[in-house]
């Protein structure tokens, strides 16, 4: 027997956490000295945090340590169960380093207990359609290697692009140079973003103007989307609900079977990506 784990990371609503009975790993966020764990949007503010992100607040990320792998671990591997938690790409974390560790120690307390660990390489919603549809071959009580093959024959399926209206929380994180941010942000020039199959954020496209970088997305969906009457398609928006709703509209004219959902970016992405973001994740032939 072993219980399943994810990460706030993966961005699904608290409410379908809840449902699926998944095991969350929060992870924090700094803003004003302040740390806080995201909660996948049980009693987030989204709209301050915005709005002190636009007047000039900067918040920031951390890792967890090794003790705090072991407080979420431990109690599951005391009452008998092994664990197997899908992460999020462990190419944007240093956090991965002390969950080792923690690892590590862990399996010389419980030499009988396994422990596993399947990374994404992708995040947010990208490894959240990955933990959402393990979550259902979970409850239909596959076997931990059964649904390991199953989330590796989906890794390299599940798209994840997104469109980030702003350079300069890109620079922050150390994403783009600092030229590439005077330019970019100068002529209005919108990034197309996704993740690799190592797990890297690598540009897409660059469209001038988010209009186009909008419909640069809807392409991507169109040339790589696979399978839009069987898996959902996430929309992912920062602080651009209106945005956001009208791509929903313009998904949903070309899919009309497709099941979309659209839900805002957490505190912990939201750091790296800024306001004004717009996401996009789907089932696709390849990345």
């Amino acid at each position: 027997m072993y219980k399943l784990f994810c990460d706030s990371n993966c961005e699904l609503w608290h409410t379908v956490v809840e449902r699926l009975g998944l095991n969350v790993i929060k992870m924090p966020y700094i803003i004003e000295n302040n740390e806080y764990f995201y909660d996948l949007g049980k009693d987030t503010d989204f709209k301050a945090f915005y709005s002190a992100m636009r007047g000039g607040t900067v918040p920031k990320t951390s890792a967890l340590n090794e003790y705090d792998y072991i407080e979420y671990f431990e109690p599951v591997l005391a009452a008998g169960y092994d664990v197997l938690y899908i992460t999020f790409s462990h190419a944007m974390s240093a956090t991965f380093m002390a969950m080792d560790m923690a690892v590590a120690d862990l399996k010389k307390k419980y030499p009988d207990r396994e422990i596993r660990a399947i990374d994404t390489k992708t995040i947010s919603l990208g490894a959240g359609f990955i933990v959402y549809y393990a979550a259902l071959k979970y409850g239909e009580g596959a076997t931990m290697d059964e649904l390991t093959a199953y989330v590796n024959e989906l890794i390299p399926r599940t798209a994840t692009y997104f469109a980030v209206d702003n350079f300069t929380y890109l620079y922050r994180g150390g994403r783009v140079s600092g030229i590439s941010r005077v330019i970019g942000n100068l002529f209005g020039i919108k990034p197309i973003l996704y993740f690799n199959e190592e797990g890297k954020i690598v540009t897409a496209d660059k469209q001038k103007g988010f209009k186009k970088a909008v419909a640069s997305l809807l392409s991507r969906l169109e040339e790589k989307g696979d399978d839009a009457d069987k898996y959902k398609i996430f929309v992912l928006q920062a602080d651009c609900e209106e945005v956001a709703q009208a791509f929903v509209a313009d998904i949903k004219a070309k899919y009309p079977a497709a099941d979309v959902v659209l839900q805002p970016v957490g505190p912990v992405i939201g750091s790296h990506c800024g306001p004004g973001t717009l996401g996009l994740i789907f089932h696709a032939k390849e990345r």
